[in-house]
């Protein structure tokens, strides 16, 4: 049996899943934004220092430190 439409159910869960998620955060308040966004960042922070091994830390931190001695003419 082929497929007919290059679009699959999983693809299109998604896509309804994602306007979900697009209607409720256009209806959030200011605050509640600010809220979810702060706690984003505070779990990503700590999936950083819990997960990520020091070897890679490293080698991001010296990219950032090359990017900061880069100036523009």
């Amino acid at each position: 049996m082929t497929r007919k439409s290059g679009m699959g159910l999983g693809s299109l869960l998604l896509a309804g899943a994602a306007a979900f998620a697009y209607y409720k955060y256009s209806k959030m308040s200011d605050q509640q934004k600010r809220d979810l966004v702060n706690g984003l960042k505070e779990k990503g922070k700590k999936f950083y220092d819990e997960k990520v091994p020091e070897s890679v830390k490293d080698i991001f931190a010296k990219k950032a430190s090359a990017a900061d001695g880069f100036t523009h003419a």
